[in-house]
């Protein structure tokens, strides 16, 4: 598999209202004395489809011992992996456990957040209460309000790589950015002043690719979807984040595009050498197209679900490489470098050289209802989205 040479390329260096509502007694979290935290977590014990699905399961963690900590939740995205996980077509499963108090097995949804740890066993070692932590592995189960878990599930965020940095940039780090950053970085050497070329340009990966294309020096031509109204909006917002070109499909797969790239690219001599694509189709065999000899398309989503159809003439003539790329398999082989990565990113961020991706807050407080919870999931199932959803947990 290609993604297993990752290891052998270094990082890239670094570059130069109103007022809160007074909560009822009876709308605080219930503690019991014995130090047991209350919990709520969005589950299913079975695969399907999200609103069908999902429940809200309350039960109770026991005082942290031992080796293991407690965690309460900060912020945790709702990504389309998660919803493709609850479906059961993505490849990494969900835990099914009854670890919950739960008579049948039950999975918790979600794979992406960031949590402080607020209570620590006798026997743990690095983390304290007040760290804030990452999930190393997908699957974990980050659309809760606390969990329980070992440190060798974790990723800790030193102090000097949180500072400055909120909860939702910190628990939006670590799939979207990571992926952008490690396509950027492990399959071609795209110098200062070259070209990349990518699909989905306004997903979280490609706004990110964007903006680390932009930080590092390169030019990119970014292809999004055709939709109904907004498309010069869209590509104005995203040429300010660093687009170098932003096209839409309709204009990719038009006769004369490739007359378009030559004169981007000073009439071909500047070459295209890396391509990122998660649609697939028949856009994403016209971005192929463009490449320059011995590049690297690297595929890592197939939006479309559509196959990916190569002419033999890329692979005999041109000798361009097709790669395939998953960020969680990536971070389980290459877990330093994942912190590395992140750590880099937060790093940009804080530098204001990398900007958090569009986002819907979708409070989670003890009170909430089920039914808001599991609509907010549902609205990434639909159309085009004003931005990523993402749970930011309040007083729970």
């Amino acid at each position: 598999m290609a993604s297993k040479r990752l290891s052998h390329t270094a990082l890239r260096p670094l570059l130069p209202s109103t007022p809160p509502k007074l909560l009822r007694p009876s709308a605080r979290r219930p503690i019991s004395a014995y130090g047991y935290e209350q919990a709520k977590a969005l589950t299913f014990t079975q695969y399907g489809d999200p609103p069908a699905v999902l429940s809200l399961h309350t039960h109770s963690i026991s005082p942290a011992h031992s080796s293991l900590l407690t965690l309460r939740f900060l912020a945790s995205p709702i990504n389309p992996a998660d919803i493709n996980q609850i479906q059961g077509v993505y490849p990494s499963k969900p835990v099914f456990t009854t670890a919950l108090s739960t008579p049948s097995p039950i999975a918790v949804a979600g794979n992406e957040g960031v949590a402080e740890v607020i209570g620590v066993g006798d026997k743990v070692k690095g983390f304290a209460k007040g760290d804030w932590v990452i999930m190393k592995a997908p699957s974990f189960g980050t659309w809760r309000t606390h969990a329980q878990t070992t440190a060798d599930k974790l990723v800790k965020l030193e102090p000097a790589a949180r500072e400055g940095i909120s909860a939702v940039q910190a628990g939006t780090v670590s799939i979207n950015p990571c992926t952008a950053y490690r396509m950027l970085s492990d399959f071609v050497k795209v110098g200062e002043g070259e070209w990349f070329v990518q699909n989905g340009a306004n997903s979280g990966v490609g706004r990110a690719a964007i903006q680390l294309g932009k930080a590092w020096g390169l030019k990119s031509i970014n292809v999004i979807r055709d939709r109904p109204e907004g498309v010069e909006a869209l590509k104005r917002e995203l040429a300010e984040l660093g687009a170098t070109v932003v096209v839409t499909e309709g204009e990719l797969l038009a006769r004369e595009f490739r007359e378009r790239v030559k004169e981007w690219t000073d009439g071909g001599r500047e070459e295209v050498r890396l391509g990122l694509n998660c649609v697939g189709g028949e856009a994403a065999t016209a971005m192929a197209k463009i490449l320059a000899p011995h590049a690297h398309f690297v595929t890592y989503g197939a939006m479309s679900k559509k196959p990916l159809v190569l002419p033999a003439s890329l692979l005999i003539f041109k000798d361009v490489h097709f790669d395939g790329f998953w960020v969680s398999k990536w971070a389980e082989w290459h877990p330093e470098e994942k912190k590395k990565t992140v750590e880099h990113v937060l790093e940009l961020t804080r530098r204001g050289e990398f900007k958090d991706m569009p986002f819907e807050q979708v409070p989670w407080e003890w009170e909430t209802p089920e039914s808001e919870l599991i609509a907010a999931v549902k609205g990434t199932l639909e159309g085009f989205r004003k931005g990523k959803g993402v749970f930011v947990f309040k007083n729970t």
